[in-house]
């Protein structure tokens, strides 16, 4: 009975190395040729590339063409991950095919070609003469030599004629495209850069407000590294940071500037500049000259008409025709007329596209100055 056992484990066992060996067993080459063209078709890139895959004792040769070296590598990792695949020979091509034209076009573009005439016997020569042969004819039939010479005489051969029937086949040459301009050039106007421009607007601390805007234009250009970024001429905005009216009898005009923006063509640029400060001078120790003098000239004159009373008579009415000029005078005013040039420092870099010329409308029409 334990006999019959052991026999029965040892069936079971050679059935169990049997069903092994036989999960165990390598794919055959077909089988790894499918296992690979299906992992081409499950890619995107790769799926409608025309692959040829071949594999002979799990070496597998990859052949075709494929669009990049990024698709090239793919495949072939594709090929080296298939179970059973020892080898990968990696023959796929790069780029497209070249173009060959059909051939029916590669006839139609050459030239027709016309038959050349035969040669002609010599003149004054018998043709059955000429053949080698005795044909018995009469020496009537040999050839002219006028009709020889008068094809000679025409300057026309048979190959001028094939020339002149190729030139005019040909079609005609296409036109030369035009050429592109140039990508526009961008510069970098570093801080510290001078502008300087002239004003369109009559400026006047009298009349200005505090906000006011005046136009004005590039008087010189604007360069970046020794090249010219934008010329002279384009139109220039800013507004009035700060103003002071002088008074009658005492007190500063104050006048302070600065530049907003610059217009180049249909751009418009932001600038950040320093600000143009003019102070108009006091008019109070010119007053107060004015004042003592009336009074020193009023004592002298009461002195010389009328002793000690009439000098401080004289002293007041001196200082009424003092107080007089005070009361009358003003003040100076700040007053920056058209075509006034004005000069601004550029307090940032500013990075602009480059112009090569200037404005074509030129300057705007001058203002009346105020």
């Amino acid at each position: 009975m334990r006999f019959r056992r052991d026999q029965l484990v040892i069936v079971l066992l050679i059935a169990v190395l049997s069903l092994g060996l036989g999960c165990a067993k390598a794919p055959d080459d077909s089988q790894l040729t499918q296992q690979i063209q299906s992992k081409f078709s499950q890619d995107s890139g790769l799926q409608q590339k025309s692959i040829t895959v071949k594999t002979a004792a799990g070496v597998v040769t990859l052949a075709g063409r494929v669009d990049n070296d990024a698709q090239r590598v793919a495949a072939a990792r594709y090929a080296s991950a298939t179970p059973g695949i020892k080898q990968v020979v990696n023959n796929l091509e790069v780029g497209a095919p070249p173009v060959t034209p059909p051939a029916t076009q590669t006839a139609e573009a050459l030239p027709p070609t016309k038959p050349q005439p035969a040669t002609k016997p010599a003149a004054g020569i018998p043709r059955h003469q000429e053949s080698g042969t005795s044909s018995g004819r009469d020496p009537s039939e040999w050839d002219s030599p006028s009709a020889d010479s008068s094809n000679a005489g025409s300057g026309t051969t048979g190959d001028q004629m094939a020339l002149a029937d190729s030139g005019a086949s040909q079609p005609p040459a296409e036109p030369a495209a035009p050429p592109q301009d140039p990508a526009p050039k961008m510069l970098t106007i570093d801080s510290g850069a001078t502008v300087t421009v002239r004003l369109v607007d009559a400026i006047n601390s009298e009349t200005a407000q505090l906000g006011q805007t005046f136009r004005a234009t590039l008087d010189s250009p604007i360069s970046s590294n020794g090249e010219v970024a934008i010329p002279a001429g384009y139109t220039v905005e800013g507004h009035v940071v700060d103003v002071k009216s002088a008074g009658k009898f005492a007190g500063q005009s104050l006048l302070v500037l600065q530049l907003d923006r610059l217009s180049v063509g249909g751009k418009s640029y932001i600038l950040q500049t320093d600000r143009f400060r003019r102070q108009g001078s006091n008019r109070s120790t010119n007053t107060a000259e004015k004042v003592g003098g009336g009074a020193a000239i009023g004592a002298i004159l009461g002195g010389i008409l009328g002793g000690g009373k009439g000098a401080g008579i004289g002293a007041a009415a001196g200082g009424g025709v003092g107080g007089g000029v005070q009361a009358t005078g003003k003040g100076e005013q700040i007053k920056l007329a058209s075509e006034t040039v004005l000069i601004f420092t550029l307090q940032s870099p500013l990075t602009v596209t480059q112009v090569d010329k200037g404005p074509a409308e030129g300057r705007p029409k001058l203002d009346t100055p105020q």
